[in-house]
């Protein structure tokens, strides 16, 4: 069994992984790594990922810090639930760059569309603490969510409806001002 990861562990993980790759590329950090760097939660017992263009090498450094950090790594991310969001890669937030290796947190809008499909209570505490911290605006998550609304016919394990009803109640509740 992993041990759960903080952030000094994500930070061990970009450092070395940033040494590691033989070449450029970008890896996109999505649910707990994001709240864990960002600070609304303490720790998550694995750190999903998106690489995009995918670094050479990345997959060798990626098995041996498994194992040397006692982690789980997989490659996860909105679109792998999701259709792809219009606009990702520019919502996306830099974190820094270690060696050619360039880090983001994966557009919270599209975070907090995938929580919100997924409905669990630790996604909908994700979502508002995302939210609280102007990570999204409302206006982005509606239009986002109108912009594959078509295209969630291709995703049979949701629900438009239901994730709908999700994303009206939540701006409504924003809008109004009430506890999210």
């Amino acid at each position: 069994m992993r041990s759960n990861i903080d952030p000094k562990k994500i930070e061990q993980l970009m450092t070395t992984l940033g040494r590691e790759a033989r070449g450029s590329g970008c890896i996109y950090f999505t649910g707990g790594a994001s709240a864990l760097l960002i600070g609304w939660r303490s720790s998550t017992v694995d750190v999903d990922i998106r690489l995009d263009p995918e670094p050479p090498g990345i997959f060798q450094a990626i098995a041996k810090l498994k194992q040397e950090l006692n982690i789980n790594i997989e490659l996860a991310s909105p679109q792998d639930f999701l259709p792809t969001l219009p606009g990702w890669r520019d919502r996306s937030v830099f974190i820094g760059k270690r060696g050619q290796i360039a880090f983001y947190h994966y557009d919270f809008t599209a975070q907090a569309l995938s929580k919100l499909s997924r409905g669990y209570d630790r996604d909908l505490n994700d979502v508002r603490a995302m939210y609280t911290q102007g990570l999204f605006s409302l206006e982005d998550l509606r239009d986002c969510f109108e912009a594959i609304e078509p295209e969630l016919i291709r995703f049979p394990s949701i629900n438009s409806g239901i994730l709908k009803g999700r994303v009206s109640m939540f701006i409504q509740q924003a809008l109004q001002g009430r506890e999210l």
